[in-house]
């Protein structure tokens, strides 16, 4: 019972410690998303397939650029994936947000938050240009039903 026990221990830890290895390695060679007064810190791959937003945020294709137009991101509310999006309901209006570039300079692109809000998951219209530079979060609400959308319009 022992041995089964440091078993499982062992292999809960190794897969910690593995996850945390290969979260550092996505946050150096990946756009990065930040919230510094809810401590978000992810990485953000290219498109929103499920692989991808098990381990990190993705950015939706199609969307805006680093700066330019409305670059749309997703991520997960969730015990079971990457809990990387679980306090986003606790964001304000005024909250700085971060998207850094890869770049050599890793650029670092401010963003402050304008609009909180929570739609239906059919609304997609969060997701089309609006004329100006924003960045727009995409997460479930904790029932997952809705979702939740944060808008933040770049500081220039």
């Amino acid at each position: 019972m022992i041995a089964c026990g440091v078993s499982v221990l062992s292999l809960m830890a190794y897969r910690k410690i593995s996850r945390e290895i290969y979260l550092r390695r996505l946050l150096k060679d990946n756009i990065v998303f930040e919230v510094p007064r809810l401590d978000i810190r992810v990485p953000v791959l290219e498109g929103t397939d499920s692989k991808s937003l098990q381990v990190s945020a993705g950015h939706f294709e199609g969307t805006g650029a680093l700066g330019h137009g409305n670059y749309c991101i997703a991520g997960h509310n969730s015990t079971i994936y990457a809990e990387i999006f679980n306090d986003l309901d606790n964001i304000r209006t005024g909250d700085e947000m971060y998207l850094v570039d890869i770049d050599d300079k890793r650029t670092k692109y401010e963003y402050i938050v304008d609009e909180y809000k929570v739609v239906e998951p059919n609304e997609v219209e969060v997701l089309k240009d609006f004329g100006d530079d924003r960045l727009t979060v995409i997460s479930c609400t904790d029932d997952g039903k809705q979702r939740q959308v944060v808008v933040g319009k770049l500081k220039k």
